[in-house]
């Protein structure tokens, strides 16, 4: 790569690389692995820097793209540890501000959503970006980005309402 093209590469890292860790980890969740497929997203952009005119996009599809490898790998096996582990979540261990508690419902709702659904949520209302780039960098139709959204908000809804009334029924007991 050419002394110009490296800087304008690094550039592009200092001014975007911290955006892709927080998609990643709006989509997968943990810290550890935004940071691989940050990192896997950057690796396949430095690659294609001279024949990208935009390469935002392109950053932002192959960190989907590797959130959706992980997710792939990784569902089967957590499914088994926690089954084998019988995991059962810890009932208001530690009392946290009332907007974490929110914060962490959200994230946990947007977890249980396929990634599908999960990324256009993400690249929607945390990245803020228009239904047709979201539909550009996860190769969908604009029309399939819109009914995702849909769903995904229909399922968020429903399932946050039944969180709430799942914590104000155990507070009255």
């Amino acid at each position: 790569m050419r002394r110009q093209s490296r800087a304008a590469f690094d550039e592009f890292v200092r001014m975007h690389g911290d955006s892709l860790i927080r998609l990643a980890y709006a989509l997968c969740g943990d810290r550890g692995r935004a940071e691989d497929a940050s990192q896997d997203a950057l690796t396949r952009l430095y690659l294609r820097w001279g024949r990208l005119d935009d390469p935002l996009p392109y950053a932002r599809r192959c960190v989907v793209n590797a959130a959706k490898d992980h997710w792939r790998q990784s569902s089967r096996r957590e499914r088994r540890e926690l089954r084998a582990a019988r995991w059962q979540p810890q009932d208001g261990a530690i009392a946290l501000d009332d907007q974490v508690v929110d914060r962490d419902q959200l994230i946990r709702a947007l977890r249980r959503l396929p990634p599908g659904q999960r990324a256009v949520i993400v690249l929607r209302y945390w990245q803020q970006l228009l239904e047709p780039e979201i539909a550009a960098i996860l190769g969908n139709s604009v029309g399939t980005v819109k009914s995702q959204a849909s769903r995904a908000l229909g399922r968020l809804r429903a399932e946050l309402r039944s969180d709430l009334i799942a914590v104000n029924t155990r507070e009255y007991q």
